[in-house]
């Protein structure tokens, strides 16, 4: 394909928001991003002007387990085939087809099946990787998982899960409290892969230990971990104190406060806070009874929740995400945009080529609406999504 257009209206990349901005895209990659009165080549024939709304990097979820009614558990070709499809619909261009605590013939299946789906690639938006999420949790801090299938991180299983993914774990969630935690850490660390604390009950000293051991990131901050108190910093504590690590948010403000949204934001900044949707088969989707690892969840009211009242994921969207931290928390939408573009690129390793509008990079593009809609949506330069409204 050697397709060459322009998209031409309000550019955000890099933190930055050029009012006349002009991405060039060649083939599958950008070949020229930045105010228009600057570049001078030729201009293509086909140029697409978005009189309204932002041009932004295509969204990168780091966290997601699915979406439309299906979820990476399924572990068929044609799940995970929806997912991607239906994912750019809301402006992702990339993401993690991320697992839950489940037995390990399910977890095995599933990987096998993203392996298989990743060599044959996807119609919508691309697999850049798996997110390992249980079963190596904290059964107190489970969450929504299934508490049936919790199982201590043995060093045999890690490796096992590995090879079959791969290479394709790229983050792994773990109690590191847990007994055989932290040698597991140091293992994966040690394979290159990101490892998260998440679904924890450890204190700030056993978080500290754990990040010696190899622990970079945080799995969706505040929620089914220890929380922060002043004699005791638990692990929420311990991400807020290592300013260096990575941290993820599920900003749809009710798992976390908005004000709590923006603290975190001014202490870790856009470089270090990843937005992600934790998204369960019910996004897209609207109120009803649906499945999440052979739990029954309800949603009604924007929540998704066990029986017990217990939050089950979300039904959050990225695009959602970016415009909450904008209008719910006072977020500047150059800095909302980049925590869920290349924030979440550069903590994947993936930021030489994807969460930027530069030249050379992989031409994945949204454009956003004033009500932080995507309403058209491309990968490696080919259109994949386009809102009915714009259709010419």
């Amino acid at each position: 394909m050697n397709v060459k257009y322009a998209l031409r209206g309000k550019v955000v990349t890099d933190g930055k928001e050029f009012l006349d901005g002009l991405v060039l895209v060649h083939g599958k990659s950008i070949q020229y991003a930045g105010t228009a009165d600057d570049y001078v080549g030729e201009m293509p024939d086909s140029i697409i002007d978005v009189a309204e709304g932002w041009i932004c990097p295509g969204f990168i979820d780091i966290h997601m387990h699915g979406i439309a009614g299906h979820d990476t558990m399924d572990a068929t070709p044609e799940s995970l085939q929806a997912i991607s499809k239906a994912l750019t619909g809301y402006g992702v261009t990339s993401f993690l087809a991320t697992t839950m605590t489940a037995s390990y013939d399910q977890l095995e299946r599933a990987l096998q099946n993203i392996v298989t789906v990743n060599e044959k690639g996807l119609d919508g938006a691309e697999v850049v990787g798996i997110h390992l999420e249980g079963p190596w949790i904290n059964p107190r801090y489970k969450g929504a998982q299934n508490e049936k299938d919790i199982a201590a991180p043995s060093l045999a299983e890690v490796r096992h899960l590995y090879e079959i993914a791969r290479g394709l774990i790229k983050v792994v969630t773990i109690a590191p409290e847990q007994p055989g935690a932290l040698e597991a850490i140091s293992w994966l660390r040690d394979q290159g892969v990101i490892v998260s604390a998440g679904h924890t009950g450890a204190s700030f000293d056993q978080a500290k230990q754990a990040v010696d051991a190899g622990v970079r990131h945080f799995t969706h901050c505040f929620n089914a971990m220890t929380g922060l108190h002043h004699r005791e910093p638990g692990v929420v504590g311990a991400a807020m104190f290592h300013e260096q690590l990575s941290t993820e948010l599920i900003a749809d403000g009710i798992h976390v406060h908005p004000a709590v949204m923006r603290i975190l934001y001014r202490i870790k900044s856009a470089e270090r806070l990843a937005l992600i949707s934790d998204s369960m088969r019910a996004a897209a989707l609207g109120a009803g009874t649906y499945d999440l690892g052979g739990q029954e969840v309800h949603v009604s009211d924007g929540e998704a929740k066990l029986a017990d009242g217990t939050l089950a994921g979300s039904i959050l969207t990225l695009n959602q995400a970016v415009g909450n931290m904008v209008e719910k928390s006072g977020v500047p939408l150059a800095e909302a945009v980049r925590m869920a573009s290349q924030t979440p690129a550069s903590i994947l390793g993936i930021d030489g080529r994807k969460g930027r509008l530069a030249a050379g990079y992989d031409a994945d593009v949204t454009v956003l609406n004033d009500r932080f809609e995507s309403t058209l949506t491309f990968v490696a330069g080919k259109e994949v999504y386009r809102r009915f409204e714009q259709a010419e």
